[in-house]
């Protein structure tokens, strides 16, 4: 079950960075790399909750999703990440760099005196009804403009894709 569950969270973790990396340039040496991934799998919060009540789907299934909320978690993207750029998807792995901790990318947006750093934080998908999975994604800055949504994942033909985007935000 374990290695299962890899696979699907690295199919979603390479969507989600295909998606954000898309505009992003390759990093190349001297080159400051303005988005960047958080390593730890953030914990689901209350926040979901909102999210269920905004979406029939998600009210039928409310049951599964909730037992997923406020469960601490100490996983990181490591395996994922490894899983997706170990001898594969080159170009991507070209603009992704290495994943940062919440310490490191203040460290990194310091040393360069600049603003339009974003830390890309995924939170650790909530999988329901053998086909759906729900995943928050935030991203941080130093200064405001921080923003998020949730996406909800269909599972067809043993590809996930995005059935609807819910609760954005910006701030």
């Amino acid at each position: 079950m374990a290695h299962a569950q890899e696979n699907k969270d690295a199919a979603i973790l390479k969507f989600l960075l295909s998606k954000y990396y898309q505009n992003e340039k390759v990093i190349v040496k001297n080159r400051l790399q303005f988005l960047s991934l958080y390593c730890n799998k953030a914990p689901n919060n209350e926040e979901t909750l909102e999210v269920i009540n905004k979406s029939p789907l998600l009210q039928q299934n409310a049951t599964e999703i909730k037992k997923q909320i406020n469960n601490p978690s100490n996983e990181d993207w490591s395996k994922e990440y490894n899983a997706i750029f170990n001898n594969q998807n080159q170009y991507l792995k070209s603009k992704v760099n290495a994943c940062l901790s919440l310490d490191e990318f203040h460290k990194v947006s310091k040393r360069f005196n600049d603003n339009n750093q974003r830390l890309m934080i995924v939170s650790k998908p909530m999988y329901f009804g053998q086909k759906y999975c729900l995943v928050k994604v935030a991203f941080y800055r130093n200064i405001e403009h921080n923003s998020g949504s949730y996406f909800l994942f269909e599972n067809i033909n043993g590809e996930w894709i995005v059935k609807e985007t819910l609760n954005e935000w910006t701030t």
